[in-house]
């Protein structure tokens, strides 16, 4: 069955897809506010707020939202990106009502008693500790920092320890007021699931929120910027990121087909040569990540201290080659890979429910998998040649180092060989 879309008079959407035959569905709520919303003096807050929907509402403990949910065998959770935040719950079909009243619930009507920001505080304070102690983790972060410096869409998703140390329930309460309206909210279900039934629980729930003007986010500027960390660890960690395009741009599904060429599988070239013909690392993958109005191929690797030297002008000297020996079989089998991804990927309830959310969220409608397919299938050698050369040619990159990178080389000394 076809998906389903309905809008209320106050600008909530509601979209559903059924998939006959599932005796659970995945429901929640998914909304347009993320890190790169946040001000300055706000990094952190949409990752806290996320974490306090969780600690207690008007009418439950926080306890209790975890019993009523796990009572009837289901499971509640929720994560923050830098343009989203999503509250999603997976039930059986004939609990979808109660995952709904929870999930709204916990959205519009959280307690923020004091006892649990402070609870929850430490929390998250351990969270960013644990990040900052995963160099293949907070590698990423610095690589974000550093392609969009000073910009929200660059600042981390967790926030400095500084500014979650200071948070307060009107910190919270202002963040809410000023993001969490009717417009920037997607109810999306799928699996077990009846459109009507979803959209006459969604009107009591939320047809009567007042309408909030959508806030103007400052646009990204993709900047070449270098960090490099010098720190005494087993691994010397490798990050590019190339400027790549938006979820809107044209060329989104050629960026994407390009990283699974060069980094996103065992037969990948950066997997072969780095690791396979050069034994320089245990880990190295490409992934191509886009944005409402920005995009970046991201390549990483981990090595040892003696071989980040080589490691990384091989990977530039990668990127070179594929602007002129790029076969119809390497093609081909990135395209079957990403097809074989979404494909696999949304016999998941949770997933399908994911992506009807992110893709009405971007363009208002829910594209067809039929569309998709065909517009990965139309990615062809030539139109993938012509990609690798521009990114080449253009040689819009940033780069993050940590560990015993002192030998490394520097941005400007690899964009001179990318462009050479």
């Amino acid at each position: 069955m076809m998906h389903r879309i309905t809008t209320l008079s106050n600008g909530f959407r509601i979209v559903t897809e059924p998939m006959p035959g599932l005796a659970s569905a995945a429901v929640g709520i998914w909304v347009t506010a993320g890190a790169r919303h946040e001000k300055a003096d706000q990094n952190g807050i949409a990752h806290f707020l996320e974490h306090m929907a969780f600690k207690g509402t008007a009418k439950r403990t926080a306890l209790q939202i975890a019993e009523e949910i796990e009572d009837v065998g289901g499971y509640i959770n929720a994560y923050t990106s830098r343009e989203m935040t999503a509250y999603y719950a997976r039930v059986l079909e004939a609990d979808v009502p109660l995952a709904l009243d929870v999930i709204a619930d916990i959205v519009l009507n959280p307690a923020f008693d004091q006892r649990e920001i402070e609870v929850e505080r430490h929390v998250i304070l351990q969270e960013i500790g644990q990040a900052a102690d995963t160099p293949d983790d907070v590698i990423f972060d610095w690589l974000q920092e550093a392609t969009y410096p000073d910009q929200p869409i660059g600042r981390p998703i967790l926030g400095p320890a500084e500014r979650i140390a200071n948070y307060g329930a009107a910190d919270l309460r202002s963040f809410v007021g000023g993001h969490y309206g009717p417009g920037q909210m997607i109810l999306a279900a799928s699996g077990a699931v009846h459109h009507d039934t979803l959209v006459k629980l969604a009107e009591a729930l939320f047809g009567s929120l007042p309408a909030v003007a959508l806030p103007v986010i400052e646009p990204a500027r993709f900047e070449m910027n270098e960090r490099r960390e010098i720190k005494d660890l087993e691994q010397a960690h490798f990050a590019l990121a190339f400027e790549a395009p938006s979820f809107r741009d044209a060329d989104l599904f050629t960026a994407q087909v390009y990283s699974g060429v060069m980094g996103g599988g065992m037969s990948s070239r950066l997997f072969q040569k780095l690791r396979e013909e050069r034994g320089l690392c245990y880990t190295t993958f490409a992934q191509a990540g886009a944005h409402e109005d920005t995009g970046s191929i991201t390549l990483y690797s981990g090595t040892g201290a003696k071989d980040v030297h080589d490691l990384a002008n091989l990977t530039i000297d990668e990127l070179r080659r594929a602007t002129t020996d790029l076969t119809e079989a390497e093609v081909a089998r990135a395209r079957t890979q990403m097809k074989a991804g979404l494909l696999m990927g949304l016999e998941s309830p949770s997933s399908r429910a994911e992506r009807l959310a992110r893709l009405l969220a971007i363009w208002d409608r829910v594209p067809s998998l039929e569309e998709t397919v065909e517009r990965i299938d139309a990615v062809d050698l030539t139109a993938l040649k012509t990609y690798a050369e521009k990114l080449v040619s253009e040689g819009r990159l940033s780069m993050a180092l940590y560990g015993p990178v002192d030998t490394a080389p520097s941005l400007e000394a690899l964009r001179e060989r990318l462009v050479a």
